[in-house]
């Protein structure tokens, strides 16, 4: 079977462990990037760090139904149209209707063989719009992300026009992790990019870069939105694309207000 001819990534959320075992081989295999979850309880945490181009999602989940997870995710902001397949062990045609009318874009009843999967997933891949996830640098040398634009051949960061001072430190680790959004960096690898091998490294120098960084791009320091901390490992980028984040700030605004 042909492979897309792009780099796709697809979130599987079944509670059958062996079920998803055999997905994320079958469709890695295939040349997807496949991640799983077992339930929802991490859904919002893994869309924030690893976007998927498509969801394929169980209808029988314990908690929280596939039905009320598709009904969420198409009312959510820059998931709402993400492709999702949804699953299921039951055969009624009325689950699979209302699967479709709450948003799903196709339906595939268990058991299955993965090769029908994978071929419904190239399918609904085909039909979907072509965008590039959010975070990315751009053809044009900048990486967005809320209301604030990152200039990596002027070494500018920009919000709304204006220009944020950074050093030259704070700049290379906003460049490193600007470059690989949602890749989790420890200390030591941010301190190798962004200084050089001929430098010591020092956990507490990128920590306190970081700190300030995040006195400069987020809202709330304390809970950063953008640059996250992967406890017991280091530090991750997670985007978010600028249209998203200046409605964000303008609504925070006029609650204030």
């Amino acid at each position: 079977m042909n492979t897309p001819d792009r780099h796709y990534r697809i979130l599987v959320i079944d509670d059958d462990p062996r079920l998803r075992d055999l997905l994320q081989r079958y469709l890695t295999e295939n040349g997807l990037e496949t991640i799983t979850l077992p339930d929802s309880t991490q859904l919002e945490k893994t869309l924030q760090r690893f976007p998927p181009h498509l969801i394929v999602l169980d209808l029988m989940l314990p908690g929280e139904d596939g039905l009320s997870i598709c009904r969420k995710l198409r009312g959510a902001h820059n998931v709402e149209s993400i492709p999702i397949i949804m699953l299921t062990a039951r055969r009624e045609e009325v689950d699979r209707i209302i699967g479709l009318e709450m948003g799903a874009d196709d339906y595939l009843g268990k058991p299955f063989n993965p090769r029908e999967l994978l071929a419904r997933i190239h399918a609904v891949l085909r039909r979907a719009p072509k965008h590039e996830l959010a975070g990315a640098p751009t053809e044009e040398g900048t990486i967005p992300f809320g209301p604030y634009t990152l200039d990596l051949a002027a070494r500018t960061l920009c919000k709304d026009g204006e220009i944020i001072h950074l050093s030259t430190a704070e700049f290379s680790l906003l460049k490193i992790m600007g470059q690989n959004p949602r890749q989790p960096f420890t200390r030591e690898r941010l301190s190798l990019l962004a200084r050089g091998k001929d430098h010591e490294t020092f956990d507490r120098a990128i920590d306190m870069q970081i700190s300030r960084l995040r006195k400069l791009v987020e809202t709330d320091p304390i809970n950063p939105r953008y640059i996250q901390t992967v406890r017991g490992f280091g530090y991750i980028y997670v985007p978010e694309d600028s249209k998203a984040g200046k409605a964000a700030e303008e609504q925070k605004e006029s609650s204030v207000a």
